[in-house]
């Protein structure tokens, strides 16, 4: 019995040592130690309690602390990773956020839920997140001034290239209206207080403005943000008809490099230093009073290196004692330097591995608009 054990151990090492599983099957986080015996994919600790909470698809177990039978044990051989992606991701639409390790629970949930359980992506065309081009409902939305979510219509149409919210639900005009090729939208639970909170971002006479908004379905919501993926590929296809699928899709919303606290003086560098909330959206740093402010107090334009941006840590000797927060960096620009202070020296440098992240890229013709903007506005 025991060489026979010894046996069946062995060959469960050697099937998860094998190059298509050395990522999770779900979101590539390194090195999964969990395995589901009845899909035949391994998978992160994470992700593993997410398949517990579909036991009718998927059952897991551990590699390394659970017992494993050789019937389990050879249908991991005869399946894997490789094979999983081949059958349950074989026609993902190019436009559909995949999310990795990082990403929160309800884009995750519903990326695992929509392979296995709903099998969204084993044949063409299968996928559809709404019909002539129009997705309409109900999401809970934060008000701009008392701060209270309340229940508002929105409209996204493909054909108008724009997403819409009304205040009321037999409303004919809309709030806003929102050309898509101005929006990014991330998930931001904590911030928004509710696990399947969106900040949807856009751009209003070249200013950012914040939404906040939830809906209590995990599915509806992760529809919603791709839904708005969609609709802005199929803009962005005829907007720019040279552009590969893949370089459209790079231009699709994307997560904001860093957010976090950190502390500025003014342009005179004479000024106290105050406490700010900083997103960095690409090359557009923002900062707000508060996190769920609906716009931004101020921004900055980062540009790239070959244009004379840099960033540094540390501050100038003139400003030793002015400021609160013992860490600082200095962002230079064309115009004027920019001082900040952190908390913390690993948030310091965090803030500047991301600053140097979006400098050492060119800047395309439309952010040498921007940048032009920018320079006009100050």
């Amino acid at each position: 019995m025991a060489g026979g054990e010894d046996r069946n151990v062995k060959a469960l090492k050697d099937v998860w040592k094998r190059p298509e599983n050395a990522l999770c099957a779900d979101c590539g986080k390194p090195d999964p130690d969990w395995a589901s015996y009845t899909l035949g994919v391994f998978i992160c600790l994470s992700c593993s309690g997410i398949h517990r909470n579909i036991p009718s698809i998927s059952k897991v177990k551990s590699l390394r602390m659970d017992h494993w039978e050789v019937a389990q044990v050879q249908f991991l051989a005869q399946h894997g990773n490789g094979a999983g992606k081949a059958t349950y991701e074989a026609h993902i639409p190019i436009y559909y956020y995949q999310p990795i390790y990082a990403d929160c629970q309800v884009l995750r949930e519903q990326w695992i839920r929509s392979k296995y359980e709903r099998k969204d992506f084993t044949e063409p065309g299968r996928y559809v997140l709404y019909s002539d081009g129009v997705k309409e409902g109900t999401l809970w939305k934060r008000g701009r001034d008392n701060c209270q979510f309340l229940p508002r219509k929105f409209i996204l149409s493909e054909k108008e290239g724009c997403l819409k919210y009304f205040t009321k639900q037999d409303a004919k005009e809309p709030k806003i209206n929102i050309k898509i090729d101005v929006i990014n939208a991330t998930f931001q639970p904590a911030k928004v207080g509710n696990p399947n909170g969106l900040q949807i971002t856009y751009l209003k006479d070249n200013k950012t403005r914040n939404i906040f908004v939830y809906h209590e379905n995990g599915k509806e919501i992760v529809d919603w943000f791709n839904a708005i993926r969609s609709v802005q590929f199929h803009y962005l296809k005829v907007a720019f008809p040279m552009a590969s699928d893949n370089e459209i899709k790079s231009r699709l919303m994307r997560n904001f490099l860093k957010e976090g606290y950190m502390e500025k003086t003014g342009p005179k560098q004479k000024e106290a230093f105050k406490k700010r909330w900083f997103t960095l959206d690409h090359r557009r740093l923002m900062y707000f009073k508060d996190p769920l402010d609906a716009f931004a107090k101020g921004e900055v334009f980062v540009g790239s290196g070959e244009n004379g941006y840099s960033v540094k840590p540390g501050l100038p000797a003139s400003m030793q004692g002015n400021f609160s927060w013992p860490y600082g960096l200095t962002i230079v620009t064309p115009d004027r330097d920019y001082l900040f202070t952190c908390e913390t020296e690993s948030e310091q440098q965090e803030w500047i591995a991301a600053f140097r992240q979006v400098i050492e890229l060119p800047m395309t013709p439309q952010e040498y608009a921007i940048e032009a903007y920018f320079k006009v506005r100050s």
